[in-house]
């Protein structure tokens, strides 16, 4: 019975390091980017446009604007 939560308690480890492993291999392309500002500032332009976006999208489908 050890040996079992030994294992169990190692997944949450192995969650973190995975999630980091996807986030540096997804935004470790766009570093050189960020270095000149005219592409810094379309990256940002791009993100605040993605995220409202969605945001906006997600509260038309859910109905939280409506009266």
């Amino acid at each position: 019975m050890k040996d079992l939560w030994s294992t169990i308690s190692r997944y949450p480890r192995f969650l973190l390091i995975v999630i980091a492993g996807v986030f540096f291999a997804l935004f470790g392309w766009s570093a050189p980017l960020w270095k000149r500002p005219t592409t810094a500032i379309a990256m940002v332009v791009f993100l605040v446009a993605s995220i409202s976006f969605i945001a906006l999208t997600l509260q038309a489908m859910l109905g939280l604007n409506a009266p």
